[in-house]
């Protein structure tokens, strides 16, 4: 695929998920509402026509059929009216628009990840067109009524005219066979070429309201009358761009002998039918001037782009580099030669560059930043599926879906909320509304899904009012399937909350479509912490459970504190310091294994030596020498020993070398490097992943 191609593909993609995002969200809307707005049906017709044409133009052609057989349902929703339909055939509608979806999510999927898209999409269209006949009347149609329909070529000036004295020439349309509602398609043809403006007449001139049109269409085809060859012209060109079309041809009425008669026919009788079934052409012209001037009054659009993902991570590839940059020039030893007064107009210049290169840095990672709620809404989706298949009425509450967070991080924890969701969903909430009546409780359980940020980090949490869960009947499946590594009296109740974290663990008895395998919740864990975040559990038995996610806000800048080791730089990540001091060895303790601690704020938090662990060489190995930093991370609290503080700097996260991944650093408390002011190297410690390797797999 070319580079034109790869460009027109991701358009696409970027374009139809984001058109699949509003359909999501208006059918869950309205499906709570219990009925479609006539806004929303012009809007699903609209997404639909677009998805359609889209499609089309890339060549996936069940995609744009399918599409296409909807916008036909939705076209003759917009024409009756929404009110038409009965609340049986409104949830009918629904559910079929949810399969609908599921259908084109699953097809963009697939053409996402290379795989072939399914071709038979013939029992899918089907239902959609039973649907259709359903609503409109004409469920007695015959699908297969239009085998024997006669080819356009086959069309002579023999043929029945419609009368319509007025006309120059007539355009005749022939339908594929078997298409089904005909007098519909014919309809939706005739509305796009008065769509532009083309002043015409049709026939069957009921067309759009009798159902019986359709045989009458099927073996006769239907016509357009026009009072110029040019206006058939343009409207030739408009059928080719329509779907169902079998053949056409232009028909010029013959006039046998009294062409005096013409004249003293066409003032009366013209007029009549022209006025009901088309407007007139001096109207048709008229309307076609304001809306040319709606279109191009509208350039609000305009200040909204799409920019491709990659070209973000470029542009912070380089902002980072700029930034390192400008502290190597303003770092540079060579400065301690230039007089005194060159010195200080040079650093007064790079103090402007320091502050142009932090604001080229904020608009930076500001363009990668986007509302969290684009994964809230589609929670709404999951909890509505739920609720049907459960058989549970769940209201779902957000809360602060504005929520900004850096592009990757949103994409990163969309499935592990989406975990947590269908967790609470699942065996959160009570079987029965007459439990939840008998403990006392609202009928209709609440989920709540709520999300804020503090100067560092979003925290996002799941919280619900069911069951809630018991800490001992959790140790006591543990101890069952072997998982207690300590023995239960020890475990604290956070600690036993948090073993359903554990592989293979799981409260459920038995598997159902969403749970009860023992999978999930570690997967969630590991992929937050995979981003550097944290999950933490808090539940009442009878109450409810509160799942919480911490997550940084940006992977790609941090603010660190450098510190030395030896002849190694590390940098420690500022939101993760609580405290840093000297200490004396009187102030130092030694649990039942030997290993040092130390007290803060009447608690006894245990010391990690990075020259010992590293197994770097240093002459700093005493308590009052060094600097004991001490650091939280998640529910983990520890304090690290190190020779000495250099000082705050804003740091660019640079991933490890691929080189280095099999030896799996970032079980070691290493998380990424970055390049300092003088061009050397500083490691960037992951302080929760350190406390699990140097503490709890000691």
């Amino acid at each position: 695929m070319d580079n034109g191609m790869e460009s027109m593909l991701d358009t696409y993609l970027y374009e139809t998920n984001s058109l699949l995002d509003r359909l999501d969200e208006m059918l869950v809307a309205d499906e709570k509402a219990g009925d479609f707005s006539s806004d929303d049906v012009n809007e699903i017709f609209r997404i639909m026509h677009t998805i359609k044409g889209s499609s089309a133009m890339m060549e996936f052609g069940a995609l744009a059929t399918v599409t296409h057989h909807i916008e036909d349902l939705f076209f003759y929703i917009r024409d009756t009216g929404i009110d038409s339909l009965s609340q049986e055939h409104k949830k009918e509608l629904f559910n079929l628009m949810f399969r609908s979806e599921d259908y084109l999510r699953g097809e963009i999927s697939k053409i996402e990840n290379g795989e072939p898209l399914i071709e038979n999409i013939d029992d899918f269209a089907n239902d959609i067109n039973i649907f259709l006949k359903k609503i409109s009347g004409d469920s007695g149609q015959d699908e297969t009524a239009g085998n024997d329909v006669p080819a356009a070529d086959s069309v002579s000036r023999d043929v029945s005219l419609p009368d319509d004295p007025g006309a120059e020439c007539f355009l005749h349309v022939f339908l594929d066979s078997g298409v089904g509602m005909e007098n519909l398609r014919a309809y939706m043809v005739a509305n796009a070429v008065r769509e532009c403006g083309i002043d015409f007449r049709y026939y069957p001139q009921d067309m759009e309201s009798n159902s019986a049109a359709s045989q009458e269409i099927i073996e006769n085809g239907f016509f357009f009358a026009f009072d110029s060859q040019d206006a058939a012209s343009q409207a030739v060109d408009i059928l080719k761009s329509q779907n169902h079309i079998s053949s056409y041809e232009i028909v010029t009425p013959e006039v046998p002998e009294p062409p005096k008669e013409a004249p003293a026919v066409v003032p009366a009788p013209a007029a009549g039918p022209a006025v009901p079934a088309a407007p007139a052409p001096v109207t048709g012209a008229a309307q076609a001037k304001p809306a040319a001037q709606v279109k191009t009054g509208a350039p609000v659009k305009q200040s909204l782009i799409s920019v491709n993902l990659s070209k973000l991570d470029a542009l912070m590839a380089i902002v980072g580099e700029i930034v390192i940059t400008e502290s190597m020039v303003t770092a540079s030893p060579e400065l301690q030669l230039l007089p005194r007064d060159s010195y200080d107009n040079f650093m007064k210049s790079g103090r402007q560059l320091r502050k142009l290169t932090d604001d080229l840095q904020d608009i930076a990672m500001s363009l990668r930043m986007v509302p969290i709620s684009g994964v809230f809404q589609k929670m709404n989706r999951i909890v509505r599926d739920m609720k049907q298949s459960l058989n549970k009425d769940v209201r779902l509450t957000i809360i602060g879906e504005d929520t900004e967070v850096d592009k990757n991080i949103v994409d990163s924890i969309q499935d592990p909320i989406m975990h947590l969701v269908r967790n609470s969903m699942d065996h959160g909430i009570e079987e029965t509304a007459q439990e939840r009546i008998d403990a006392g409780k609202d009928p209709q359980g609440e989920l709540i899904l709520s999300a804020s940020h503090t100067s560092s980090e979003v925290i996002i949490s799941i919280s619900d009012d069911g069951y809630g869960m018991d800490p001992d009947k959790l140790l006591a499946k543990a101890r069952d399937k072997g998982l207690l590594v300590k023995p239960e009296s020890e475990y604290t109740q956070k600690e036993a909350l948090s073993l359903i974290m554990l592989p293979g663990f799981s409260t459920n008895q038995a598997v159902t479509e969403y749970s009860g395998r023992g999978v999930g919740m570690d997967v969630v864990k590991r992929n937050v912490e995979s981003i550097g975040g944290m999950v933490s559990i808090t539940s009442e038995v009878g109450v409810g459970t509160t799942m919480t996610l911490k997550i940084p806000l940006t992977l790609a800048i941090v603010d660190g504190m450098k510190v030395t080791v030896g002849s190694s730089i590390f940098t420690i990540p500022i939101a993760n310091i609580r405290q840093s001091f000297k200490v004396t060895p009187e102030q130092i303790i030694r649990d039942e294994n030997g290993n040092e601690m130390m007290e803060c704020l009447d608690n006894f938090y245990p010391i990690i030596r990075l020259h010992e662990f590293y197994h770097l060489d240093t002459e700093v190995l005493s308590m009052e020498e060094g600097i004991v930093m001490w650091v939280e991370a998640s529910d983990r609290s520890y304090c690290l020993f190190v020779d000495d503080l250099i000082g705050e700097q804003q740091v660019v996260v640079k991933p490890l070398p691929v080189f280095l991944n099999p030896f799996n650093l970032k079980n070691y408390g290493i998380s990424g490097c970055t390049i300092l002011g003088d061009g050397n190297i500083s490691i960037i410690l992951d302080v929760l992943s350190l406390h699990t390797a140097a503490i709890e797999n000691v």
